[in-house]
């Protein structure tokens, strides 16, 4: 199974990192401007809760449900329940490493659906395609936390 791990530091402490990954807005503010993400159905992060949305890829509209397991206040992990590819779960663990900084890794474990369908996943989770997205996450987590 393909695997993508990233981290970095964040000068905030763990409660605001939480609470930004918390936010019901987070998934638009993490998404690079060239990939608009359309809400439809989002609940407030918890043990189950779903999101439910549109990832556009250009004029191409990707459906997408994602349900939340093991919510703590060090992470959370969202799974594909609907989507574009054949397994999709994202780890996000908050390390406190002093009061005032914590560091974020994000694990994503993923397979591809056979034949033409994982066509579409193949592209888009390349390993330089989610490594150009989780570079702008960082960015934007510590712009977003920071002002």
């Amino acid at each position: 199974m393909p695997n993508f791990t990233h981290s970095f530091i964040v000068d905030a402490p763990l409660e605001k990192v939480r609470a930004f990954h918390g936010d019901t807005a987070a998934l638009k503010k993490l998404s690079p401007p060239l990939m608009f993400v359309q809400l439809h159905d989002v609940e407030p992060l918890a043990e189950g809760s779903t999101a439910d949305f549109t990832l556009w890829f250009g004029p191409l509209p990707i459906r997408w449900q994602a349900i939340h397991h093991n919510v703590t206040n060090f992470g959370f992990t969202d799974v594909q329940a609907r989507g574009p590819a054949k397994l999709w779960r994202h780890t996000h663990t908050f390390t406190p490493i002093s009061a005032g900084r914590t560091r974020v890794d994000d694990v994503v474990e993923f397979e591809h659906h056979e034949g033409w369908r994982g066509l579409l996943t193949r592209f888009f989770f390349s390993r330089l395609n989610l490594l150009v997205l989780f570079t702008f996450r960082k960015w934007r987590t510590r712009r977003g936390i920071l002002s």
